[in-house]
């Protein structure tokens, strides 16, 4: 664990400072009430209280999407990501709390890729990564030498400091508007990234694939309303040449891998001829609280 993010995490019982403790062999992370909060063996902390409402990504689809990742197909978003950070960060006012190496938290981080791409690109930064699917943080945590990964419901009150951190991340992810506002600090920003209409276009009619909300844009200004001023928005898209094999991996990280008949979707991948062309079509607002 990165003392530095340990510094703003908070006990998620009594919201009282962590702080690392070696015992035995084992790692914790332990506020003064003595709240016990292990740190697995693959390098993330558990923030959890109780039985969460979900177990958020399967292995499967956390799989899916390191490998899909890993290829560079989204590099368009976490190349955006990095530039609107790099400008956030340097046009921010003086945070003194955040201090010589301000905080970046990624709320519903997945493997980490774009948090870790953040890290490279300001270099005097650290990292968080939140999420509730342990397989995801297993490889958040080794994402990056600067992330410190933990389990977090984001629904839920964030395991951080008030006014903590300097830059939140936030990529397909749910919106938590009045915990994101608690955490960021008054010249800090907000990072969201949203599928804008024409994403994966030409894989929704024909693999029958979840269409994006056309109110989504209004859905995550209402989420986000009483909180955050939207500072910007910025349309990025990118045309990826797949094979079928890169289509399957591409849906099976996402939301349709819920709720498509596994047999019935690899039958219509393959009558898609080679090569796949895919619109990545995101949309990237900045926010001040």
């Amino acid at each position: 664990m990165d003392f530095r993010v340990v510094a703003r995490l908070r006990c998620p019982v009594c919201h009282d400072p962590l702080a690392e403790v070696v015992a035995g062999g084992s790692r914790s992370l332990r506020c003064p009430r003595r709240h016990s909060f292990d740190i697995a063996r693959q390098g993330y902390v558990n923030l959890l209280t109780g039985r969460a409402p979900n177990s958020g990504d399967t292995a499967e689809m956390v799989a899916a999407r390191a490998e899909f990742l890993s290829a560079g197909h989204y590099d368009v978003i976490s190349a955006a990501l990095a530039t609107a950070a790099d400008a956030g960060l340097a046009d921010a006012a003086p945070d003194p709390v955040a201090g010589a190496y301000p905080l970046v938290v990624d709320a519903g981080a997945g493997t980490g890729r774009h948090l870790a791409a953040v890290l490279a690109a300001v270099p005097e930064t650290v990292g968080l990564a939140l999420d509730i699917a342990k397989p995801a943080l297993r490889r958040a945590a080794r994402a990056h030498q600067r992330i410190t990964a933990a389990l977090a419901d984001t629904w839920q009150r964030l395991p951080l400091a008030d006014a903590s951190t300097a830059l939140l991340l936030n990529v397909f992810a749910p919106r938590n508007g009045a915990e994101f506002r608690r955490v960021l600090a008054p010249g800090g920003r907000l990072l969201v990234v949203t599928p804008a209409d024409d994403h994966l276009t030409e894989l929704v009619a024909a693999l029958g694939l979840l269409r994006v909300d056309p109110a989504k844009a209004d859905r995550v200004s209402a989420s986000l309303a009483g909180h955050f001023t939207e500072e910007s928005t910025t349309v990025h898209r990118q045309e990826l040449t797949l094979s079928r094999a890169e289509v399957a991996t591409l849906v099976g990280m996402g939301p349709s891998a819920w709720h498509t008949d596994p047999a019935e979707l690899a039958a219509r991948i393959d009558t898609l001829g080679e090569p796949v062309r895919v619109t990545v079509a995101v949309r990237l607002g900045t926010y001040r609280p």
